[in-house]
């Protein structure tokens, strides 16, 4: 096998990879009860899923036509900036809206704290 052949391989292997991410994280989205483990799906198996394919495709453009593309570089390098941070607001806006948790048995640590500062 030569090292197209072999880079194909690699790249399309990696973007198979991510777009399993991403299909995982849109079935998370969908099946999760609230906004808080929605956008834990949202955030963390989108990441991913869009590196692996970026990867994937900067692998593919770099051995099979030789083109280095520093796009795709700043593309995630953004999404790793924007993402995480997203969520994180999503999640503070959510919870100082008072939006409840799905599930009663877990013990919310930050609401004590935060009637004693009141």
């Amino acid at each position: 096998m030569s090292i197209s052949v072999t880079s194909e391989i690699i790249a399309g292997v990696l973007i198979l990879i991510g777009t399993l991410f991403s299909f995982l994280s849109a079935i998370g989205l969908i099946r999760l009860p609230d906004v808080y483990t929605r956008s834990h799906a949202a955030s963390k198996s989108s990441t991913i899923g869009v590196l692996f394919t970026l990867i994937g495709t900067l692998i593919f453009f770099l051995i099979h036509e030789g083109v280095f593309s520093i796009r795709l570089l700043l593309v995630i390098f953004f999404v790793f900036l924007t993402a995480p941070v997203s969520a994180h607001l999503i999640c503070r806006s959510a919870y100082r809206s008072n939006v409840p948790l799905s599930d009663t048995s877990v013990k919310d640590e930050l609401k004590e704290v935060l009637e004693v500062d009141k």
